[in-house]
């Protein structure tokens, strides 16, 4: 009787732990391509321009995707299961540096160079990249940055926080994750305008 008893448990447990629901799979996300800029007919700097990592605090410094409960972005929760290809930190430093290089505003963009050697020290911050439920439904990408550029003695060329929200052309995640880099995009954009249209420009070199 013992033996039949722990025949019938050990097919129970088996049959159990087919049953057993699976862990969904991990998927990972790029942006796509940058935008194009306008391709300056001169140089603006005669320096380098060198764009360092991007800085982000708490949820923004990882690799998940960021949604917002409500339609205020009050509360904020990260997908388990969505992410990142790159951390957003490096994934902007890295666009923002492509788009630069092919405006044509410095002799070179590159994202390292010797602290000895004068360069326009561009450098930013995180301060909101997510998904938001709109209230007639449907989703928005919200960016918001703080972009700094530094003259090579140190001092701030420019220091600014600009935001960007775009619609998602539907609900999937990557409609969003395509929303948020045309965002992304856009903060550039008016950050690239206000680089070369800055009345210091000129002494900046």
């Amino acid at each position: 009787m013992k033996r039949v008893i722990l025949l019938a448990s050990l097919a129970f447990g088996v049959a159990a732990c087919g049953h057993v629901a699976e862990v969904p799979d991990h998927s990972f996300f790029r942006m796509p391509a940058p935008a194009v800029l306008p391709v300056s007919a001169e140089q603006v700097f005669d320096i380098p321009i060198v764009v360092g990592l991007f800085a982000a605090d708490g949820l923004y410094a990882d690799r998940a995707l960021i949604h917002a409960v409500d339609a205020e972005a009050r509360e904020l929760r990260q997908y388990h299961y969505q992410l990142w290809t790159d951390p957003p930190t490096r994934m902007l430093q890295r666009r923002l540096l492509v788009e630069l290089r092919e405006a044509a505003i410095a002799p070179m963009v590159i994202d390292q160079l010797a602290a000895s050697q004068d360069a326009l020290r561009i450098s930013g911050v995180i301060l909101r990249f997510e998904r938001v439920p709109r209230p007639g439904g449907g989703w928005l990408a919200a960016v918001a940055l703080k972009l700094r550029a530094d003259r090579a003695d140190g001092t701030p060329f420019i220091d600014e926080v600009y935001r960007a929200d775009v619609v998602a052309d539907g609900a999937h995640l990557v409609a969003t994750t395509d929303a948020l880099a045309t965002a992304v995009d856009a903060v550039f954009a008016e950050f690239h305008a206000d680089l070369i249209a800055h009345p210091e420009a000129g002494r900046a070199r």
